[in-house]
Order: structure tokens, then C-alpha cells, then sequence
């Protein structure tokens, strides 16, 4: 059985996973300082926290799956390079928007960062299976999950500290988030082995054949490809509902539960941060017992099972959070919630690798995530309209609801192990 040290022995794998535990300390410093940003401005309010989130979600469906077929051409570890370098660059900015006060140049800069973003994550879910031999897939997965977890863990904890510091603030988080983004492009730029070296004449080359190839196949061809590939297999279609039901749940309580914090503690972000540490603590500690032991549970009842545990997790959170506000038991409420969520990404991530042919992996990523998106956009907007009228509390409750009933159901449908089944 693979162990965590094996795959970290392999330099390439080791850098592509130590940036992005930088680079994700950064992104919470941002995520983080625009709560805050939003709190000052409109204390309360759902649809706020919706309209900037959603300046985050827009690019998946406008760039996603244009930079997905791009990434199936181009040099998956330079593109990675180039995008963390334009978003540092996009991230210092803010500063300046933020003590001129201008905020729609905000919004414009969090879409174009986000943007880019379209292009590395695709690149970096795509090398992956490169950089590691198929035994240790799930391992290598496991291990990339856990890059965003420990990013998450100290970022949330900085932030919800470092924001009501007066010295530092939102505009210092937005500077560190810049230096983490030069930071992760440097440690992606000691992926030195041959086979991702690639020389200045030879990527002119690449490029200039992509703009041939494009002009003699539409690029939409490529996109309308990418989403072939998601019904072309039988075990994409489970793949694709349970994302679906993953990232609708999700979306229906993203900005509802940071408006249902900050108005039982009465703080911005510092409680906010504080429970989020132990979310991310728990999504930490749930991914490396899954990575440890999660190969001898077939991944499709582990998934569901997560589902119908995570579900009761978020409902006693809710209920604990409104009848006894602790930061304490709050946290380990929430922590728990992270532990019962844990395997459904890992194991997603690996069924998707495991099942789509390698010259296809960025268009059907780009593909997979414009739909799971969507869901997300959608239920985040209902969800915070909603909030309105329906009290915060049974929001959160019903999607606990959900995920517990489709998850026990699911369970019990489920038998053996699914065929990797091609669908004509």
C-alpha cells in the first residue's frame, strides 16, 4: 500500500504540493479581508456575500472550458507558472482600490484573478496523474487535497487575526496573498525533471500549432468534446450527480452560514476564522485517515456514506451554534463536519482520474466544473434570497437533511464494484 512519504519522494510531486500549501495560506488571507470588506460596508446581508462570490463562480462557465481545451495542448507546468505570476500581479492591487476607495475595480480584478485561475486548475488537476503511478493515485489525491487543507488551516487562523489587526489589516493580507502566488510560481519552476522542461522555441511551436488547430476546429468543438466525455462513460454520470448534489448543498449555504456566524458571535471574520480553522482542521485530519485507510472501502459507498454523515454533522452544528453559542463546541462541531466531508473530494478526484483517457483530462475538468458550478451559482443566489424569509437556521438544517437522507438511500442501493462502463 502507497504511503504519504512514497509520493513525496518524487521532486516534481513534492513542489506542485508545497505551493500550493502557500498559496492556498494566501487565498484565505483574501477570502477573508473581502468578508470583511463586505461586512463594513453591508453588515448582514446574504446577497452582498452572493454578488462578490459570485464574481469568483462567473469565470468557470466564461473561461473554464476555453482554458480547459488550451490545457490539453500546452505545457501544463509552464501554464501553472504564468498564472500564479499574473494573479500576484492582479492581487497587488487591491491596495490601491481599497484606500482610494473604489470597489467595483475590486469585483473587476477578484473576476480576472479567478479567471486565470481557470487556467491552473485544470493544468494542475491534469499532471497529476504524471507525476505518479497509478497504485498511488489515490495517495497522490489525497495529498493534493491536503495541500488546500493545511493552506486553509493557517490562513483561516491568520486571517480572522491578522484582518482586525490595525497595522495590517486587509491590505497587508492582500500583499502576503501576492508573495504566496511569486512564491508558489517559483516552487512550480524547480519542477525540473526533462519531461516537464520545456525550451522557449519549443513552446512558440506549441503555441502557434494550438492557434492552427483552432482555426481549423472550433474550440467550441473541443468544449462540446470535453462534455461528451462526461456522458460517454457510465461512472461519470454518478460522478457528475454527486457533484452536483455536493456543490448545490454548498451553494444554498455559503453565504448563509457566514451571515448565520457573524451574527451569533457579533464579530466580521475573527469567529469566522476560528471556526474555520477547525473546519479545515477536520477536513485535514478526515483526508489523511481516508488517504491512510480509505483504499480498502470501495469509493462510491464511501462517498455516500460521507454524505449521510456529514449531514447529521451540519445539523447539530446548527442547532449547537443557534441554542448554545460556543467558539469551543462550535469548533468541534465543525470539525466534524470536515471529517465526515473528507473522503467525497478525494474520492471523486480519483474516480475522474481513473476514468477519463489522460489526452482528455483538461477539457472534462473544465467541463465537470463548469456544470458542479452552475449548481453551486444557482442555489447560493435562491439561498440568499431566501434568507429573507426563511430564518438562517432552517436553511442550514435542510441541507443537512438532504445530505443525510441521499447519502443513507444511496448506501443502501449501492452493491459490488461498479464497471468502468463505456456508453455508446
Amino acid at each position: 500500500m502507497a504511503r504519504f512519504r512514497d509520493v513525496l519522494k518524487d521532486r516534481n510531486f513534492f513542489c506542485l504540493w508545497l505551493a500550493q500549501i502557500i498559496s492556498n495560506f494566501g487565498d484565505r488571507l483574501t477570502q477573508m479581508a473581502l468578508v470583511a470588506l463586505v461586512y463594513q460596508r453591508t453588515p448582514g446581508s446574504a446577497i452582498a456575500l452572493a454578488k462578490l462570490i459570485s464574481f469568483t463562480i462567473i469565470p468557470v462557465f466564461l473561461i473554464g472550458p476555453i482554458a480547459g481545451a488550451w490545457v490539453d495542448r500546452l505545457n501544463k507546468r509552464n501554464v501553472m507558472i504564468i498564472s500564479d505570476l499574473l494573479r500576484g500581479v492582479l492581487i497587488l492591487t487591491i491596495p490601491f482600490f481599497i484606500m482610494s476607495k473604489q470597489i467595483l475595480p475590486i469585483y473587476l480584478v477578484v473576476f480576472l484573478t479567478f479567471s486565470i485561475s481557470r487556467f491552473f486548475i485544470p493544468s494542475k488537476m491534469a499532471i497529476i496523474p504524471d507525476l505518479v503511478p497509478k497504485d498511488k493515485l489515490l495517495v497522490a489525491n489525497t495529498l493534493a487535497d491536503t495541500t488546500h487543507m493545511l493552506g486553509n488551516v493557517m490562513g483561516l487562523v491568520a486571517a480572522g487575526i491578522l484582518v482586525n489587526i490595525k497595522y495590517i489589516g486587509a491590505i497587508g493580507g492582500f500583499y502576503i496573498d501576492a508573495a504566496s502566488f511569486f512564491f508558489s510560481a517559483g516552487l512550480i519552476t524547480m519542477m525540473a525533471q526533462k519531461e516537464f522542461v520545456s525550451h522557449v522555441r519549443e513552446d512558440i511551436k506549441v503555441t502557434r500549432e494550438a492557434f492552427e488547430n483552432s482555426i481549423r476546429k472550433s474550440i467550441f468543438e473541443e468544449i462540446k468534446e470535453g462534455a461528451r466525455y462526461l456522458r460517454k462513460y457510465d461512472d461519470m454520470h454518478f460522478i457528475v450527480y454527486v457533484f452536483f448534489l455536493l456543490m448545490a448543498g454548498l451553494g444554498a449555504i455559503s453565504c448563509v452560514i457566514i451571515v448565520f456566524i457573524q451574527e451569533s458571535f457579533g464579530t466580521a471574520t475573527l469567529d469566522l476564522g476560528l471556526i474555520g480553522m477547525f473546519l479545515v482542521g477536520g477536513l485535514l485530519l478526515g483526508t489523511l485517515i481516508y488517504g491512510r485507510f480509505g483504499q480498502r472501502i470501495e469509493k462510491r459507498r464511501a462517498i455516500l456514506l460521507s454524505f449521510a454523515m456529514m449531514g447529521i454533522s451540519i445539523i447539530l452544528f446548527t442547532f449547537f451554534v443557534r441554542r448554545y453559542p460556543s467558539i469551543l463546541t462550535s469548533g468541534i462541531l465543525s470539525g466534524l463536519i470536515g471529517i465526515t466531508a473528507s473522503p467525497i473530494m478525494v474520492s471523486l478526484n480519483t474516480l475522474t482520474h481513473e476514468t477519463m483517457p489522460e489526452e482528455a483530462r483538461g477539457r472534462t475538468f473544465s467541463s465537470l466544473e463548469a456544470v458542479i458550478h452552475l449548481a453551486f451559482l444557482i442555489f447560493m443566489f435562491l439561498a440568499a434570497y431566501a434568507a429573507k424569509y426563511v430564518d438562517r437556521f432552517w436553511t442550514l438544517t435542510a441541507v443537512g437533511a438532504l445530505f443525510s437522507i441521499c447519502g443513507l438511500i444511496g448506501a443502501l442501493f449501492i452493491s459490488g464494484k461498479p464497471k468502468r462502463r463505456e456508453i455508446i
